[in-house]
């Protein structure tokens, strides 16, 4: 990993005391780059570069100073600071834009047609295993925007796929009280600031808050990052999760249009049951015992 990043680093020029863009180090230039030309709100800024508020307060001042950038309130809300372009900062971001390309050609220029195939390919590999190192799953209070972009994502898509599209209303709503223990848990998965996967667990037959039992439900990786194995973490963090409230069984039911889902389901060890619900969207059924502790 550490060769790796080494030669990465120099090969791409990210030494040098001016990356890419008019003597700009490379914070400051890949600041600027995100910004874009629309403009962005400071927290998402933050959050998508994974960066420290006291940093980046310190890079938008001296961009600021530079003449590039702007800071000020959001047009939506006025508690809320967005960074934006001038129309300097605009042509320096289009600079930056062709350097980059240069950068990439020349990189690619020396190599043959089968080689550049070949580098091609192993950094979209490299880029889809850091992208799954990035992601982290939490619990997530279902009233968080989070929880609501989520499973609004997840019910689109239900829609879209299914034969007859899907009402959640006809398929049982979950109640918020129904999402945090000791009943049930939400789980989202998010990168940098932005969710990206969720999936819900329902405690039933509680008793002395030990459930009998624990249905998985509303597993949902967004398209951007599948093929990462992240709709496996998910499940296996559930599974995790109610193993740790003490339930011996986890089940769950799925669409037969759901082929990938129902995959991943039977490698995971889950085995095809009888109904054991009423949920109407549903065409297969399973369960799997859990390891005690």
């Amino acid at each position: 990993m550490r060769r790796f990043n080494r030669v990465v680093t120099q090969r791409v020029g990210a030494l040098d005391e001016a990356f890419l863009a008019r003597g700009r180090p490379l914070g400051q230039a890949r600041v600027l780059w995100e910004i874009g030309p629309d403009g962005v709100d400071v927290r998402d800024l933050r959050a998508r570069l994974g960066l420290d508020s006291g940093y980046l307060s310190r890079v938008l001042a001296a961009l600021a100073s530079d003449g590039l950038v702007t800071v000020g309130p959001s047009d939506a809300d006025g508690r809320v600071r967005t960074a934006r372009l001038t129309r300097a900062g605009l042509d320096e971001r289009a600079e930056l834009d062709r350097r980059n390309d240069a950068v990439a050609a020349s990189i690619l220029d020396p190599l043959g047609d089968a080689q550049r195939m070949r580098l091609v390919e192993a950094m979209a590999e490299v880029q889809l295993l850091l992208a799954a190192s990035m992601v982290s799953i939490d619990p997530c209070d279902p009233r968080h925007p989070h929880a609501r972009t989520s499973l609004d994502s997840y019910f689109a898509e239900l829609a879209a796929r299914f034969e007859d599209g899907f009402d959640v209303d006809r398929a049982s709503p979950d109640p918020p009280s129904d999402l945090v223990p000791p009943n049930g848990l939400l789980l989202v998965a998010t990168v940098a600031g932005e969710a990206v996967g969720c999936g819900v667990l329902r405690h039933h037959d509680l008793r002395g808050g030990v459930p009998g039992w624990s249905e998985v439900k509303r597993l949902w990786v967004a398209p951007s990052v599948r093929g990462i194995g992240l709709g496996r973490r998910l499940l296996a963090s559930l599974e995790h999760c109610a193993a740790s409230a003490g339930a011996p069984i986890v089940r769950l039911d799925t669409n037969r249009v759901l082929t990938e889902a129902i995959a991943m389901y039977r490698a995971a060890g889950y085995r095809e049951v009888e109904r054991f619900n009423d949920n109407p969207y549903a065409h297969h059924w399973f369960e799997k015992r859990l390891a005690k502790g």
